[in-house]
């Protein structure tokens, strides 16, 4: 069954009938009015302060309005007429989104707290006879089927939903009654299988834990319990085996360096230029890369030249990214990023990027970055990191031993990822079915 209509022909199709009662209605008979946010001015303390919801507190699994962080904004009450916010109202995402997420979530307002929406959010007021957790789903069903995405314009980087547009579409909709047993239903079945997906999601973060507690204890304490241990004389790093050394990370690299320090001209394709966003420990998103010319990149690889078996590290943001460069092809990269030469037969690419997974050195990168106001990791701090070292062919016993284990829970957590899939799947198409009429309620409800 098909729950819109094509509005260019204003013609109803369908697989089958509504059921018996339900009515094919356009989706602004639901409302009374649909009101522009506000943003108002910075909060000053006095009693023009007021929450104003943003669409970063939609909770876009729940579908409802998630007031652990309110935004505060100075909105004095000439302006809030008709903007006030009240339990049951709908908001609508009117710009913002992208293309994995486009424009257009609905979510339910379910506070008492005073509030208004932002300018990039437009509160809808529920016309009685509807209840607004029912088309809360509704809405939920129709931009999963991007219906949405019909009322769509941009013209810049921002896209921005036509409200009145989009209202104009067409849905089938119950009776009061069955709206609120569909809502009840809803509400009582996703929370369900909400916390089931937190408990594998949960089991996801042990499993990533256990890994990180593997590799943390191969590479600073050895795969041998046996062998004899001595004090490193490095609090963050405690024990270890008696025939290890601990060195300062300058005198195991022939270069340390971080990439330019300004922003070169991008351009459609050519040398591919690598930022923070674009490592992660075990690959490059190359579907993010920036690029530049060959001429740019000839005078950038002077001081700073990329070569296979380098590593790659985060120094800006998110401070601690490894990549090990597994690659010959041309690269440049930007001042978020640190480039490593290690010295040939002592420090193996892959051992020392593992150690970056450790609480040894995410202790060192918190101590050399704390007193910074932005998150930042200077390249005198990097150079005086201690690194604890195996002999080389221990360094390839370990590193063998940590790939075996990472290989078994990384197959568990692609396996309840999968779960995990599935329940979101069957999560979404719950909805689909009892907001369109496919899934009769009382009959399910009755033979539970």
């Amino acid at each position: 069954m098909k729950s819109f209509v094509n509005k260019q022909s204003e013609q109803v199709t369908w697989n089958d009938s509504l059921p018996i009662g339900w009515e094919f209605i356009r989706l602004k008979w639901t409302t009374i009015q649909i009101a522009n946010g506000i943003w108002g001015d910075e909060p000053n303390g006095s009693s023009d302060d007021i929450i104003c919801v943003r669409v970063a507190d939609f909770d876009r699994t729940a579908f409802k309005v998630n007031l652990n962080k309110p935004t505060l904004r100075n909105i004095p009450y000439s302006q809030r007429y008709g903007r006030l916010l009240k339990s049951g109202d709908l908001l609508i995402e009117k710009s913002g989104g992208g293309e994995l997420q486009p424009v257009g979530t609905v979510a339910i307002y379910d506070h008492n707290n005073p509030a208004v929406c932002s300018n990039f959010v437009a509160r809808v007021e529920v016309r009685e006879g509807y209840v607004p957790r029912f088309l809360t789903y509704l809405h939920a069903h129709l931009y999963s089927i991007k219906v949405n995405t019909r009322s769509i314009k941009q013209t810049t980087g921002i896209q921005n939903l036509d409200s009145q547009s989009y209202f104009d579409e067409f849905a089938g909709v119950p009776p009061l009654e069955t709206q609120k047993l569909i809502a009840t239903f809803l509400d009582r079945k996703t929370a369900a299988i909400d916390t089931l997906i937190a408990k594998k999601q949960r089991l996801i973060q042990l499993l990533e834990e256990k890994c990180k507690v593997l590799i943390n204890q191969a590479v600073t304490k050895g795969s041998n319990p046996n062998v004899p241990m001595k004090d490193s004389g490095i609090p963050w790093i405690g024990k270890i085996p008696e025939h290890w050394e601990v060195k300062r990370l300058k005198y195991l690299t022939t270069k340390i360096i971080d990439g330019t320090h300004f922003t070169p001209t991008y351009i459609d394709s050519g040398i591919p230029f690598l930022r923070v966003t674009d490592i992660h420990h075990n690959h490059i998103d190359w579907s993010t890369v920036k690029f530049i010319s060959e001429i740019e990149h000839f005078e950038l690889s002077k001081r700073c030249k990329v070569e296979k078996n380098d590593v790659l590290l985060s120094k800006n943001g998110t401070i601690g990214i490894t990549f090990v460069v597994n690659f010959d092809r041309p690269v440049s990269i930007f001042v978020s990023l640190c480039l490593l030469k290690l010295r040939k037969n002592i420090l193996l690419p892959k051992f020392f990027a593992s150690l970056f997974q450790t609480y040894a050195i995410e202790e060192q990168i918190a101590e050399g970055s704390k007193k910074n106001t932005v998150t930042n990791l200077h390249l005198n701090k990097i150079c005086e990191f201690w690194i604890p070292v195996p002999p080389i062919d221990e360094q390839q016993i370990i590193l063998d031993e940590i790939n075996k284990a990472g290989q078994q829970i990384k197959k568990l957590i692609g396996s309840i990822e999968l779960q995990i899939e599935k329940l979101q799947e069957y999560r979404r198409s719950l909805i689909t079915a009892a907001v369109t009429g496919k899934l009769n309620i009382k009959e399910v409800e009755t033979n539970v």
